[in-house]
Parts: C-alpha cells; structure tokens; sequence
C-alpha cells in the first residue's frame, strides 16, 4: 500500500499539471451535468415492512388520489378572550377569508370551518382546511403572499390567527449559512496550525473542488437514481469536513518531511504513501459506517448514506492525487520560513505540546483512564432514558404561526387533535362491508384514551373504509404509543367477530413505527460496522487489542453524546442557552446517524493516531517511546482536524429549526468527546497500561491477515539513502 502511494503521490507531484486539468475537466463534465439534468421529484418518505406504511400503501391502492401530496394549510382562528368565534362579525370575517383563500389561482379547495363543524365545543377557535393543487415545492410566490394577506386581513379584525401544514415551509430558509460559518472557522483553525495562509488555503481549496464535484454528481444522477434535495445534504457536510481534513494530514506530513531536509518531490511521495495510507484506511471506516445505513431499511436513509459515502471517496481521491499536484505547483509556499533552511539535526526536533501530555499520560495512565471512563459514563447514563420520536410543529419556536397554531390546536380542541390516528379498514370479500366497519369502528371507540372517531368513510368498491381517531393525549406523548399498541392488540378479536381486518397509520402511528423500527435495528447496524471495521484495523495495526480498544472507546463517546443530546433536547438542561424553546423525544433518525457518522470520524482520529505509533514501534522504539513519538507528530493536527469538525457541525446550532439543533450538537459533542477524552486521554492511556501486549498478535492470525505496510517500512530506506537525495534535489528543481 505504502509503495503504491508513494508511487502515486510521486506521479501526481511530476504530472502536476496533467492531475490539474483532469480534475478541472471532471468537475466541468459533472458540472454541466447537473445544470442540465432534470430535477429529481420528490419521492417522500417511506419506510417499508411497517404497518402504518402497509396501511398507507392499501389506501393508495384502494382510494386514488386520494394521498395525493398536494400542500395544504390549515388557518386557525381564535376569537379575543371572553368572546366566541361564533359571533356575527367574527364569524363574517372568518368566512370572508375563507372565500378569499379558494380564489387562488393554486388552491383547489378552501373549507368553511362552520360548514365542515370545524369549531370547538367552547365557540373559541375554529379552523379552515386550504388544499392546493401543487406540492409545498412548487407553490408560487405568489400563492404564499395571498395566504399571508389573508392571515393579516383576518388579524385586523380583532381575530388571532395562525396557520400550519406544509404549505408553510420555507425550504430550510439558512441553507449555506452553516457551511459558511464551519469554512471560517476551520480557515481560522488552519492558519493558527501551519502559521501559513498557503498551507491553510490548500487543504480549505481541495476539499470545495471535492465538493463541488460529490455535490455536482449528486444533482448530476438525481433524476436518473431518485435522489431527493436532502440526499446531498449530509454528502455536502462530511465532504466537507473529512476533505479538509485529510489535505491537512497530508500536507502536516509533507512539511514534516520538508523540516528533514527532503526534496519537494521526496517528501510529496513519503507524505501520500505514508499519511495517504492512514488517509486510505480512515476513508474506508466512513464508507463502511455509511453504506451500512443500509441496514436500517429506510430507502431515503439508504441514498444519504450512499451519496455521502461517495463524497467521502472523492476526498480520498482529492488527498492523494490533487493535493500532491498543488505541492508540486507551490513547494515552498506551504512551508513556514525556519524550515525553508538545511536539513535540522535530530536535537532541533524539540518537544511540543503533544509530547508533554503524551508523557503527562504515560505517568499516571491508571488516573487518566479511569478519570476518562467514569466522565463518559456519567454523561451517558441520561441515554437510559432516551426517548424517540419525529417532532412536528411543536417543537418549533414559539415565533413561527406553525407552533402557534399548534398550540391553539390543542388548547381548543385538545392536545391529541394535532395527532390523528388513520384506520384503514380491508373488508374485501366480506359480504357486508359497512357493517364490519361499524363494528369495527365502535370496538376501537371504546378503547380507553380516545376522545371521538369519525364517520368512516368508503372507496367507490365499498370494500375499504376510512376513519379518524382522536386520542386525548399529545401525538409525542408515551401514552399515544400506548394506545396505538393497545389498538393493534385488539385486532385478533375484532378481526374473528366481523371477518375484516384493519391497520392503523396516520403521521402519528407513522413516527411510532419509525421510532420502533430504528431502535431495532441500532444493534444490528452497530454489529455490522463495528465488526466491519474491527477487521480493517486488525489489517492495518496487526494487533488484536488496539481494535478492540478503538470500538470500545467509540461506543463510550457516541453514548456519552447521546447522553449529552438527551439532557438538552429531551430533559432541557441548558436548552435556553442553544434557543431550544420546547423540549421532547429525541428525532428517532438521530441515533442512527450519530453512530454513522461519528463512528467514521473516530476511526479517522484512531487511524491519524495510532498510525504513527505503530510506525515509530515497527522502526524500533519501545512501545511507551511510539506513544510519545505519535503524539509528537500527530497530536497538532488531530487537534486541528477535530476542531474543524467541532466548528462544521456547531454552525448547525444556530439554525432556528430545533432537528437541525440536535444533529449540529450531538455531531460536534460527539467529536469532541471523541477526540479529546477517548483518542487524546483515554487510547494512550490503555496503551501505557498494555504496553508491548498492544501490539500483539497471534501468529495464526498473522499468516492470515494480508500486509498493507500503512508504516511506510519500504520506504524508510531509499527515501534515507544518500545516493538518491542529489537526484531527488534535482528533480525537484525540474
């Protein structure tokens, strides 16, 4: 491996221009792609093998059109206290704007709530259902600023109004502001690290080239594959991150080998056959994490995971090939002005700061590493209690009309009218449909925890039936996910009394089974992948322990961290302090993709780390020696990269939407938790401990495992041999 690198990095630094154009024609080709590709329609969400999607799926079937995805929105009026919306003039206005409403030149129907006995029992709030003939997506501006107009015209009467429903998405509204504040940072991290604006340039430039063309590719394929808009949205995050990071090592490793006194051209090809090695291996652990979302059974998850996986391969391909090629363009302007002399003596490698809390570890390994997995611990204990589900309007701020009329929702009608249950009644091949489905419907209407069921509705075959039922409790509520059990329990017996069968579904019992799903399968999709890359690092570090280690150490970051997103968003706990106005059920995708995600950056550090230790060992030092000698060279820019990833996934937190909160915060508390208590303490610490046991392997599994060299053995020698340094030099000067 290391001499193919080495073989590569050395072509890409002496074919620099050829590397150039090849990648500009690239991002060109897959750029005119995408403009000229038709956009991808939006295929929704499903999840199958649930119930709630086999019911939706019958409905579809048995009533078309009927789940049409036109958007909708639905116009809460709530008259002034001590007054109803009843009254003559309230109830004039509300109509009045209702008929203004159905005159939109997108709207197919606008109901009247006092015709449809849209009104609560206490004559305060009503509301009015608007149905368009388009989805949220392609309604026009137009079409948005009427319903706004109305919502205000209905406001200057004395009435509160708010509305809700898909037609009032903005389309994620901050898009690029997250991105742009995690480039500035990490330029920010990049300049204090090399002390260089060309050595913080390059690794911030390649990784926008990998970008562009993950991002351009994705567009590109997004008809021809069924990729929605939010397929590239997680590809556009870790590109990003994962592409500066792996420039950054490559380009450390270059300038470390520059101090020592190699020829531009020597040190291009020891840093991408040694640090493009770790490059190889860490890019592999984040392409199996994420292809293993696969397991999960979510289609859309499936695609983002895909798609990101395909970023990420990209940014490999970008370190060891364009990277090179840009060193080759500037060789010294990467470099810091001391290290532009003759070569420095072994003397001048002085201490840093990595070797100092390297040996500060080695002295008390036992404190640190108990210190470390008590701290994590106690910060995961609060994950025991995690609760999931699929926030709606109520966990948006209080500002937005969405949670207003949520609100109002609840207050008027009660808190489970914002959460419906959906029954879809098969009484194919009975012989009287509408019988079973009343029956049907008064067993499920006794159940305790239902406020009303609706009439049910029939197909025009008579043999499916429709009808709604209203809990009393809240649609995120534990005791919702009660009811709908209890429901489903029910089904054996009231299938054997009436001979028809029937599911529940609705966006509420849809989020349940989601919840349930996800949950289930967290197991098996941490099997996969840790095992997955269990393997991959017995192959690269040869030794039993040290993989065991980093899965281990994993598993205690990424369940401290979910710890860490419970006490916030669930419990509230310094909720404020992030605007987080209303808590509740942590997103049910949000495990899932916190362990994908941070698995894959972990393994990175754990590669970055560990990497250089296992060459210093290999070459001869003493196994407390290599710990101090990988944090000489690596501790500086583990460092880095995790900031950088710290500041990408924080940019999250300030986006006003509560999911995009708590993806941003458990990201960046994941890396940070990862990387500066488990890689940074608790991994040299166990190390300390281990000692030479670190590293060892049985001799059947060694005969086994195939070699890599990711150490760069076979390379120490001709990179150190006197006889090709002159012609090194004078190639360099080519």
């Amino acid at each position: 491996m290391a001499t193919f690198l080495y073989r590569v990095g050395r072509l890409a630094f002496r074919r620099r221009w050829y590397v150039a154009l090849v990648w500009a024609a690239v991002l060109a080709a897959v750029g005119l792609g995408a403009l000229k590709a038709p956009g991808a329609a939006d295929e929704g969400f499903s999840m199958p093998g649930i119930e709630s999607q086999k019911a939706f799926d019958l409905m579809e079937e048995r009533f078309p059109g009927a789940t049409a995805d036109g958007a909708t929105a639905r116009v809460v009026f709530v008259a002034p206290n001590g007054q109803k919306v009843t009254a003559a003039d309230h109830k004039k206005a509300v109509e009045d704007t209702v008929a203004g409403l159905a005159d939109g030149s997108q709207v197919a129907s606008a109901v009247n709530p006092f015709q449809a006995k849209a009104v609560s029992k206490d004559g305060t709030t009503a509301y009015a259902t608007v149905t368009y003939k388009v989805a949220a997506d392609d309604l026009t501006d137009a079409s948005k600023e009427q319903l706004e107009h109305a919502l205000q015209e209905a406001r200057d009467t004395g009435l509160t109004v708010d509305a809700g429903g898909s037609a009032m998405a903005d389309g994620g509204g901050a898009g690029g502001t997250a991105e742009l504040i995690g480039v500035a940072i990490a330029a920010v991290v990049l300049l204090v690290t090399f002390g260089s604006l060309a050595a913080a340039g390059l690794p911030l430039l390649t990784a926008l080239i990998g970008v562009g063309v993950s991002m351009a590719t994705i567009l590109a394929l997004s008809d021809a594959l069924g990729l929605s808009t939010t397929t590239g949205t997680l590809a556009m995050m870790l590109g990003l991150a994962v592409g500066i990071d792996y420039a950054l090592f490559v380009v450390s490793r270059y300038r470390e080998e520059r101090a020592n006194g190699r020829a531009p051209q020597e040190a291009t090809a020891l840093a991408v056959g040694t640090a493009g090695s770790a490059v190889v291996f860490a890019g592999l652990t984040v392409v199996i994490a994420l292809a293993g979302l696969a397991v999960v059974g979510i289609p859309m998850l499936t695609k983002m995971g895909l798609a990101a996986a395909g970023a990420v391969v990209v940014a490999v391909l970008i370190a060891l090939t364009l990277v090179p090629a840009f060193l080759g363009f500037w060789p010294n302007a990467v470099l810091r002005r001391k290290d532009r002399g003759p070569r420095r003596t072994e003397e001048e490698a002085k201490d840093n700061g990595g070797t100092r809390w390297a040996r500060f570890v080695l002295r008390r390994p036992l404190p640190v590493l108990i210190l470390g997995v008590v701290g994590l611990g106690a910060l995961a204990l609060p994950m025991t209690s995690l609760q999931l589900g699929m926030p709606g309007d109520e966990a948006k701020p209080t500002s937005t009309t969405e949670r207003r009329a949520y609100d109002a929702l609840a207050e008027g009608f009660g808190p489970g009218f914002n959460g419906p249950l959906t029954v879809v009644v098969d009484a194919k091949g009975d012989d009287d449909a509408k019988a079973a489905a009343a029956a049907i419907s008064k067993d499920i209407g006794a159940t305790k925890g239902i406020v009303s069921v609706s009439p049910a509705r029939f197909n025009e075959a008579g043999d499916t039936a429709v009808f709604s039922v209203v809990p009393s409790t809240a649609p995120t509520d534990e005791k919702t996910k009660d009811l709908v059990t209890a429901i489903r329990g029910e089904r054996p017996g009231i299938e054997s009394e009436t001979g028809a069968t029937y599911e529940v579904t609705g966006t509420t019992a849809l989020n349940i089974d989601i919840s349930e799903k996800v949950q289930s399968a967290l197991v098996p999709y941490l099997i996969v992948v840790v095992g997955l890359a269990i393997v991959l690092l017995l192959v690269v570090f040869r030794s039993l322990l040290v993989p065991l280690k980093a899965a281990l150490g994993f598993l205690l970051s990424v369940l401290a961290s979910l710890g860490a997103v419970v006490v916030v968003f669930q419990e509230g706990h310094g909720a404020g302090l992030l605007g987080v106005e209303t808590t509740g059920p942590i997103m049910s995708l949000m495990p899932i993709f916190l362990v994908g995600i941070v698995f894959g950056l972990a393994m990175d550090y754990e590669v970055f780390l560990l990497s250089r230790m296992r060459e210093a060992y290999v070459h001869g030092e003493t196994s407390h020696q290599a710990v101090t000698s990988g944090f000489r060279h690596s501790a500086r820019v583990v460092v880095a990269a995790a900031l950088i990833m710290i500041a990408v996934f924080a940019g999250f937190i300030g986006e006003s939407d509560s999911m995009i909160k708590m993806i941003g915060f458990g990201l960046a508390s994941a890396v940070l938790l990862d990387a500066f208590v488990v890689r940074m303490a608790i991994v040299p610490a166990v190390l300390a401990l281990l000692g030479d046991r670190a590293w060892w392997l049985p001799t059947w599994l060694d005969r086994i495992l195939p070699r890599v060299d990711v150490e760069g053995e076979a390379l120490t020698r001709g990179a150190d041999s006197p006889e090709t340094a002159p012609a090194e030099q004078e190639a360099a000067r080519v």
